[in-house]
Order: structure tokens, then sequence, then C-alpha cells
């Protein structure tokens, strides 16, 4: 058959060379949550003009962040993006171009990667940055393993405050590449208990701000005792528009900073592709993953760019390679680096600022509505609250009235004691009449 090529046999000699005894075993570190025991009960094939209406149907159920008050944030963010952006992006020359081995006509990429890195470094306050990463998420992992590489240790500790799906990757990859992890309890604010896990097994500690309950944190302390006991500090940053108005994290200590950058230049995209941002210290270069851009001179002194650092599997021995994240997300920090152009420094601090004074009358409002409490002490656009009853439930009912009202910590970590905490998100989309209808909706809920 065209797409069975496989006979039984052949199945069984392969799973015999590789030790196997049959197809289950071959995928026994699958979790069994995971797997599919039936095949999947999917329609038969039909025509192009009704598989159209059929998507078009499917489609009309979606409702855009856009077409109502929404306050969702938790690692994706809602942002205006000029239009420039997406038009310099459709260029032929950027959309379809592909890995630039050839810099000598690949020019224009480089210098865009170079641009970019030089941005994030001046960002995240650090002294080098590569040429990006998938996201925010697989950036951590990779931090996490850089870090072991580096410190030759084998432990590593999770802040509480570390969003549950960058735990959860680094918990995959940190797995199989040998380490304990510790994850701390989910926390508001866990910064100074982190510091009880330190200890000279450990080759780093990851802490975010702001956390994935929004609080803002000085993370200096956690690094200077991180070096005491000879481990790095890795700082996470899940929503970049902070660093326009909160201190840096190389300023405050960090040795590596992973973070995402969709919220500049990239739309929430139902979930992606996003942009993972990775900065560190010169010292640490060889031990960085992915690839970086350089600038030099050709044979005639002309300013050139080419790929400086590639420490890849595709490019070196697989068994040297620092990691086997195998490309970049080239247009997506294309996107980033002309929205960050755009913007300027000026720019991007009125943007933070602007972020955090709707963030603030998010938070007065929410002050008049008998039964939400807040919980985040220090804030950037993010806060969490407590509600009266089930977070989730009060997500569908005010959904039913037209407000997309946060994301349930319940439905990024099902942990006690915080079934009834909501995360609201404000950024500068977010109006008075969108604050005005959560804060009406809720009463009538109540």
């Amino acid at each position: 058959m065209r797409y069975l090529p496989l006979s039984n046999a052949d199945r069984s000699a392969m799973l015999g060379v590789i030790g196997a005894a049959n197809i289950d075993a071959l995928f026994c570190d699958v979790p069994q949550s995971a797997r599919q025991a039936e095949l999947f009960d999917l329609p038969l094939g039909q025509g192009e003009m009704a598989v159209e209406a059929e998507l078009a149907r499917l489609a009309r159920q979606n409702r855009a962040a856009g077409e109502g008050p929404f306050f969702c944030g938790a690692g994706a963010y809602r942002h205006h993006i000029p239009a420039s952006v997406d038009h310099l992006i459709q260029r032929s020359e950027f959309l379809t171009s592909y890995t630039p081995y050839q810099p000598e006509i690949a020019q224009g990429t480089l210098q865009v990667l170079f641009e970019f890195q030089t941005q994030v470094a001046r960002l995240t306050g650090m002294e080098l940055a590569n040429a990006s990463l998938y996201d925010g998420s697989t950036a951590t992992a990779e931090a996490v393993l850089m870090a072991a590489r580096i410190t030759r240790r084998s432990k590593v500790v999770l802040s509480g405050g570390l969003h549950p799906h960058y735990a959860e990757t680094v918990q995959t990859l940190a797995t199989a590449a040998g380490l304990q992890v510790i994850r701390r309890p989910l926390a508001v604010d866990d910064e100074a208990a982190v510091l009880s896990d330190l200890d000279a097994d450990c080759a780093c500690v990851v802490v975010q701000t702001p956390n994935l309950f929004g609080t803002a944190s000085d993370i200096s302390a956690i690094g200077a005792a991180a070096r005491e006991v000879g481990a790095l500090m890795v700082a996470t940053v899940t929503e970049v528009v902070s660093l326009g108005l909160l201190q840096s994290p190389g300023a405050m200590g960090a040795d590596i900073v992973a973070a995402e950058g969709q919220s500049i230049g990239n739309g929430l995209n139902f979930g992606g592709p996003y942009v993972g941002l990775f900065a560190f210290h010169a010292r640490h270069l060889r031990q960085s993953p992915g690839r970086l851009c350089g600038e030099t001179v050709d044979a005639e002194g002309r300013r050139g760019f080419v790929l400086t650092l590639s420490t890849r599997e595709q490019h070196i021995r697989r068994d040297k390679a620092t990691s086997n994240i195998c490309t970049n997300s080239g247009l997506c920090a294309l996107a980033f680096s002309i929205h960050m152009t755009l913007l300027g420094e000026t720019g991007l601090r009125r943007l933070a600022a602007l972020n955090h004074s709707r963030a603030r009358a998010l938070r007065s409002a929410l002050g008049e509505v008998n039964g939400v409490s807040v919980l985040t002490p220090r804030f950037f656009n993010e806060i969490a609250v407590r509600l009266p009853g089930p977070a989730a439930q009060w997500v569908e009912g005010l959904a039913e009235r037209g407000v997309i009202a946060g994301v349930p910590v319940s439905r990024l970590a099902p942990v006690a004691g915080f079934d009834d905490v909501l995360l609201l998100c404000a950024t500068e989309l977010t109006t008075d009449a969108d604050i005005t209808a959560l804060v009406a909706a809720l009463k009538k809920g109540l």
C-alpha cells in the first residue's frame, strides 16, 4: 500500500533491532493518559465545497479576542500590533526564506537576526542573546540544561510562581537528561521560600517575574544566594512588555534569561507559533543552545553578517551538540524585531506604563465588588483574584454574559487551594467599558 509500506514482518524485524517486544513496549515512555486506545472516529471524505462549508461552520463557534471584553493572560497576551509589522513579514524574501546557510545570499536575514539579538540583550540586561528558540517554555527548559552543563550538577529548583506549563516542559526534558527537578508548591509569592532548597548540589534555580499570579519581584537576593552555593539563577519572563517598566533580569543578577516574546509583534494566534527569547553572559557562550549571528567584514572590508556559532545537532556531531533545538522562530523573531524597532526605547516604556495603568484601573474596580479579593501584592498588568466558588464555573457563566474573564488557575494546575483563583490581565487594549462590563457581570453573578 502506498501509505503503509511496511509489512508485519518488517515491523517485527525493526522492533527486534530496537529491543522492544511490541509496539506498546516501544512507546512505554508515553503516559497512558496520552494514548488513544481506539482509532479516532473521523468523518469520511467530502468534496471541497462541503469541506469549506463545514470548516466555516466550525470557525463561527470561535470568538476572537477583540470581539468583546477580554481579560486572558497567563503566558499569552493580547496587544496592539501595528499593521506595518504584518505587511513587512509578508514580503516574500522574509516569508519564504529558510536557514541562512549561505551568507552571501542571506545578508538581509542575517542582519535581522543580528539586530534581534541586540534588542533581546538590551531588553533583558544581558551580554549576549541567541537567534531565538521555539517559545518561552522550551527556552526555560534549555536554560536548565545549559545550567546543568555549566555547573556539572544535577539538581534543579523551580519556583512555585513558575508557570505550570513551563514547569512541565522543564520536567520533561530535565528528566530525560537525568536531572532531579524540585518543584515548589504553587504560590502567589514564593521568592523567599525558594531559598531553602538551594544547596551545593543545585545546578540552578528558576524564578519567574512577573510570575504566574502576576507578582512582580526583586529577585536579586535569590541570585546572590544561588551564587553563594555555586548555582545559577534562571529568570523566566512570560510578559516581555513588562521589561519596559520593571528592572531587567540581568540587573537583578540573572545568569540566564528565558522569555516569551509573543507580546511584541506576534498575535495570540490560537496559541502559536511564538518566539523564545534566550540571553546569557558571554562567559557561557559555548554552552548556549541554538545559534548566534555575528557581524564581520568581507574581503573588501565591507560590513557583513554570518552565523558565528551554531551549537545545534544539525551543525556538529550530535553527541557534542549542546541542544537538539533544530531551528529558530525566524518569522516570529522578525515580527518582534520590527515592532520593537517601531516602538524604540521611549515607545516601549510608554507601552509598559500604559499596561500598568490599565491593570491599576482593573484592580481598583474589582475593589468595589464584595466577595472578590485580590491576591497579587505587586503587579504589572496581571492579577490573581479569589472568587466565591470555583473560578472555572465563573468563567463559563461570565462568558454567557459576553465577558471572557481570564484564566482559572485550576485549568493550568489542578491544585488544592487554588480552585477559586482566577487570573485577570489588562493591557493597553483593555478599555474602561471592558472593565465596567466585567464588574457588572461579577456583581450580577454574585
